[in-house]
């Protein structure tokens, strides 16, 4: 339960003079965004966050704005030099038609291009958004070993009924390097192969 997004939130009813501002989070969106995604977690939606935690991951989160008010969040998390998770991503209900959710993912897929990874993914309730955006849904595979201190904490750790879905960045790189099972090499992510034949990676 990584992410607090529901269906509602992939709506988009156009409004011309909406105007909403996607950056790169600061110490003093901390609370706000804190207060979302504990809200989210009350109702069992997402995991709960302390502050002490939002203050060691604040730089990964982008956040989106209609002038002072907060209307959602999201975080790349690295896993690998080449691979991140797009996770803690939250709309508030009063802003689930305007195209936040969009607006987020798509912002966290430009800075993991910015950082030059292959590819990203995210465990997810609405695969039908992240397909939009580009994303693929995929077999669990192995999770990082880092991952696993939220999974423990997580109700549904022995049942979990979220979907994993890929977008790959760089085809050509994903095709050269995959991450290494747990004891063979770096402890990270297995990602698994598409289950689209024509999206796998050229051999």
């Amino acid at each position: 339960m990584i992410n607090g997004l529901r269906a509602s939130a992939t709506l988009e009813v156009p409004n011309p003079g909406l105007h909403l501002t996607v950056r790169k989070a600061v110490m003093h969106d901390l609370r706000p965004i804190l207060d979302l995604i504990n809200d989210y977690a009350a109702r069992g939606a997402m995991l709960p966050r302390t502050e002490f935690e939002m203050s060691e991951a604040i730089r990964d989160f982008m956040v989106v704005m209609r002038d002072d008010e907060l209307l959602g969040c999201g975080a790349l998390h690295f896993y690998s030099p080449t691979i991140g998770e797009i996770r803690s991503l939250a709309v508030a209900e009063r802003a689930t038609t305007q195209g936040v959710g969009r607006r987020l993912v798509e912002a966290l897929v430009a800075e993991a291009n910015e950082y030059e990874l292959h590819a990203v993914f995210a465990f997810t309730y609405v695969v039908e958004f992240f397909n939009k955006v580009g994303f693929h849904e995929v077999e669990r595979g192995v999770l990082p070993l880092k991952a696993w201190k939220d999974c423990l904490r997580c109700p549904k750790f022995q049942a979990c009924d979220e979907v994993a879905v890929l977008r790959i960045l760089r085809p050509g790189r994903w095709a050269e390097e995959r991450p290494e099972p747990h004891g063979t090499g770096d402890p990270f992510i297995q990602i698994p192969t598409p289950r689209n034949p024509w999206l796998l990676p050229p051999k």
